[in-house]
């Protein structure tokens, strides 16, 4: 079994205060010498662990499906715009069996969400014991978007991250392995992301007008990850800052991650609730 993904995996964990200027949005310095530096390589380990990825999603919601497990995993994605959010759900958790798990993308909060505090539209998203989910966005959006274009009070805001900490402890109470996950682009690279939507007609209906603007704040969105990061990162719950310039990059990471988390929950197939020997006689005698 390779060494290098676990190394990998606490380089990428943020402990303490963190400077997104100084982590790499390429690759960083300190990549493990035997982890793979192309997209070729990333694909091979991708297919060399893929099998092992779907047998342990499979363990997982067979032994919750019989009442023997209450795991489940929860995997946030956050990022600038053209970070590679929807290319993770694509090329990760493709590889998975899609009963067991459940993406949802949060867009501007509906008049009923507003209604609430600002966690619930989260809560009613929770995977349910052995489901693996995945947010696209999250409730981190109300401390960051929040923050940057002021939708809401500094007063406010500061007051949002210790219930997300509390909210974090609660949902690892239950059995819910959370995984936060910043994918860090750089301003370079995003522009060509978003230059190529405007090239591309297939890819204009990725583009919004307000990309730019939300460009124009790139360092103030920068400040925010970094406060909220900061603030929320806990044993219980996890931020990992990961280099996403290089999509099959960021991807190879995210994976590492899924199998990491899946191989200490461990679950195992569940004991049949039935007499086998007698299920068999039982089968024989239909020939």
């Amino acid at each position: 079994m390779s060494e290098y993904p676990q190394n990998l995996l606490a380089r990428l964990r943020v402990v303490g205060e963190v400077d997104l200027s100084q982590r790499a949005t390429g690759e960083p310095d300190w990549w493990p010498k035997d982890a793979p530096r192309s997209k070729r390589k990333a694909a091979k380990r991708l297919e060399a662990i893929a099998a092992e990825l779907t047998e342990l999603q499979e363990r997982l919601f067979a032994s919750a499906l019989h009442g023997q497990l209450r795991d489940s995993l929860l995997l946030v994605l956050q990022g600038m715009d053209t970070a590679g959010k929807g290319g993770i759900v694509r090329h990760v958790m493709g590889l998975f069996d899609p009963q067991g798990v459940d993406h949802h993308a949060f867009k501007a909060p509906t008049d009923e969400e507003q209604a609430h505090d600002f966690l619930w539209r989260v809560q009613q998203r929770l995977p349910e014991p052995g489901i693996i989910g995945v947010f696209d966005r999250s409730h981190y959006e109300d401390v960051l978007i929040h923050r940057v274009q002021k939708l809401s009070s500094t007063q406010q805001i500061e007051a949002r991250y210790p219930k997300i900490v509390d909210f974090e402890h609660a949902l690892h109470e239950r059995g819910i392995h959370l995984h936060k996950v910043m994918l860090h682009i750089g301003p370079a690279e995003q522009y060509a992301r978003l230059s190529e939507r405007l090239d591309r007609e297939d890819k204009h209906w990725k583009y919004s007008p307000a990309d730019v603007e939300d460009r124009l704040l790139f360092a103030e969105y920068q400040r925010a990850y970094e406060l909220a990061i900061e603030r929320t990162a806990t044993v219980d719950a996890p931020w990992y800052v990961i280099p996403a310039d290089q999509k099959w990059r960021a991807r190879l990471c995210v994976a590492e991650l899924l199998l990491h988390t899946l191989r200490e929950i461990d679950p195992l197939w569940p004991k049949a609730d039935f007499d086998v020997a007698a299920e068999r006689k039982r089968l024989d005698a239909t020939k």
